[in-house]
């Protein structure tokens, strides 16, 4: 069917085939090898992105702790602010209610009235 001369064309033409794309794939790079380069690439940068994202989920929540806790101390320093005041005015009105005694006097104050007063 082929004589030795066409099965040595034919063997020829296919190693200069191979030749020509060996020189194409080495100049312009294997393209399973930038498929594999690619896809390596991918995992890493979804890698990066998730632990990206982690980290910015800890410093959120590490913020939102110290925001509560800072809170949670203001609304402790206003409590006892309050009660300070309380029983400040709790004393100024007995030093009153004592100095009207002292005198004999009465006090007018009702109850409804030292309530009212301790709401103001």
């Amino acid at each position: 069917m082929f004589g030795l001369l066409d099965t040595l064309k034919l063997g020829a033409g296919l190693a200069g085939g191979v030749m020509l794309y060996h020189l194409y794939a080495v100049s312009i790079g294997y393209p399973s090898a930038a498929r594999q380069a690619r896809a390596g690439y991918v995992l890493l940068a979804e890698k990066t992105t998730a632990e990206a994202r982690a980290a910015e989920m800890e410093r959120q929540r590490n913020a939102a702790s110290q925001a509560t806790e800072e809170h949670r101390k203001r609304l402790a320093a206003a409590e006892a602010a309050e009660q300070v005041a309380r029983d400040t005015l709790e004393i100024e009105i007995q030093s009153y209610e004592l100095q009207l005694s002292q005198k004999n006097r009465a006090c007018a104050v009702t109850a409804a009235d030292r309530q009212w007063l301790l709401r103001h």
